[in-house]
């Protein structure tokens, strides 16, 4: 295209003209604007669903993963054995904890997966469910350190003194 040197090529198009002379082309035979724009609706529709799709499966990857910690948890406190010591002790009260602070934030642990074709409802009563396992796992593990008050030897202090039923006295001398 050098048009200052006098060589003009036969087959060229120059661009610089803008799109307004892009409007002036008609369409080709069998092209129709209106089913491109149904296409495009088509596609933005499909995306959605597939992103409805994807949040779907992350709020149920979410909802499991209280399941791995809960192994890693009943582990570690086999591990930490039967006598009350700082370890046994420390891996409890961790194990009461996780779940604790994880049933506190569930509306926070699954609002990006809120959507309006998402269903979150069935996530969040698995992810509440395995947090309560895990809870009551620390529970357990609470009592075979003996450390919950659940024989009657426990409440022993707070039981008023039992009453005298008989009276015992010294022999009398002759």
């Amino acid at each position: 295209m050098e048009k200052g040197r006098g060589y003009v090529r036969k087959w060229a198009i120059d661009f610089t003209e803008g799109p307004a002379a892009s409007r002036e082309i008609p369409d080709p035979l069998g092209f129709d604007r209106a089913s491109q724009e149904q296409d495009d609706s088509t596609v933005s529709r499909q995306k959605k669903e597939s992103e409805a799709a994807w949040k779907a499966q992350k709020a149920w990857e979410v909802a499991q993963a209280p399941f791995k910690n809960l192994l890693m948890m009943g582990f570690m406190m086999w591990m930490a054995g039967s006598t009350v010591h700082l370890f046994s002790i420390g891996i409890t009260f961790s194990a009461l904890w996780q779940p604790i602070s994880a049933l506190q934030g569930v509306g926070k642990v699954f609002e990006p997966y809120k959507d309006s074709r998402v269903d979150t409802l069935a996530p969040k009563l698995l992810f509440i469910a395995l947090n309560l396992a895990g809870l009551a796992l620390g529970v357990w593990k609470l009592n075979t350190l003996g450390l919950l008050p659940t024989h009657a030897s426990d409440w022993v202090s707070s039981l008023p003194p039992a009453q005298e039923v008989e009276y015992s006295i010294g022999a009398v001398p002759y």
